[in-house]
């Protein structure tokens, strides 16, 4: 098989522990891109949080972003498709988010919103490590509904992050009965996207768009958040620092996001 696309995790997979792409990996990817490959990122990162990354991935021309809401055209800076949120099913995650003193965080299509307090006190929600990255990007904002209504087209997603695990749960409880795809991510996060959309579908139009069989694409992943495009792509390539209930369904398992995974998988698949 003559694989066509490699679609690339960002966190824990194509970054390092330091949330670095290191110069081995960059290298192997840029150079797989100029022999006419699409390596493309599929994250639940939304745009305006792979910015840091700009320079190392400036061949990438198309991302499936926000945990598939939204297929980029990064070259040109618009949009492939997106799936907002529905304005009064995101008032209700808000509510949820407040019931529970959590972290609230928007991903809109080209921006990433949360409250000052919040980004100063990342800690209390296990999320330390992303502190200093919201803290240049993110969009300051105290009255969430306010910026809801007034960018109704624009809610790609919702983060809650909880103080603990059972708070997560609780706001997964209160809100699974809503049209929408949950998430469990990091230590305490509850990811929030319209239903039916996921890295899996997100892949699927990318590939639609650029008239690629999805057997034709390589995934790489190490989460919960990525089993659904794990399985979705023709090969499943795992990383070696994930779960074992994710290598379960990989069809190779590579070396860890600290010791370059991503080249081992493009010399075995590329």
């Amino acid at each position: 098989m003559a694989y066509k696309l490699l679609a690339l995790d960002m966190d824990g997979t194509l970054l390092n522990s330091q949330k670095k792409i290191s110069p081995k990996t960059a290298a192997a990817i840029s150079e797989l891109s100029k022999r006419g490959v699409y390596v493309v990122v599929s994250t639940g990162r939304g745009v305006a949080e792979l910015a840091d990354y700009k320079d190392e991935l400036k061949f990438m021309h198309y991302g499936v972003t926000s945990s598939g809401g939204a297929v980029y055209d990064f070259f040109n800076k618009k949009p492939v498709k997106t799936h907002p949120i529905a304005k009064d099913i995101a008032f209700e995650i808000i509510d949820a988010g407040i019931s529970e003193r959590a972290m609230i965080h928007i991903l809109g299509l080209t921006s990433s919103v949360m409250k000052d307090e919040d980004i100063k006190n990342v800690a209390d929600f296990q999320m330390s490590v992303y502190g200093e990255m919201y803290n240049r990007i993110c969009t300051r904002c105290n009255d969430f509904k306010k910026y809801i209504q007034e960018n109704p087209d624009e809610i790609i997603k919702i983060n809650l992050y909880h103080r603990s695990p059972e708070s997560r749960q609780r706001n997964f409880e209160r809100l699974k009965h809503l049209n929408l795809t949950f998430a469990f991510a990091e230590t305490t996060a509850l990811e929030s996207s319209p239903k039916g959309i996921s890295k899996a579908s997100g892949l699927i139009e990318l590939c639609e768009f650029l008239k690629i069989d999805i057997s034709e694409t390589v995934a790489v992943g190490d989460a919960p958040n990525d089993i659904e495009v794990l399985n979705a792509a023709g090969i499943a390539a795992v990383m070696g620092n994930a779960a074992p209930e994710i290598k379960k369904i990989a069809d190779f398992v590579t070396d860890d996001n600290d010791h370059d995974g991503i080249v081992k998988v493009i010399e075995k698949y590329f």
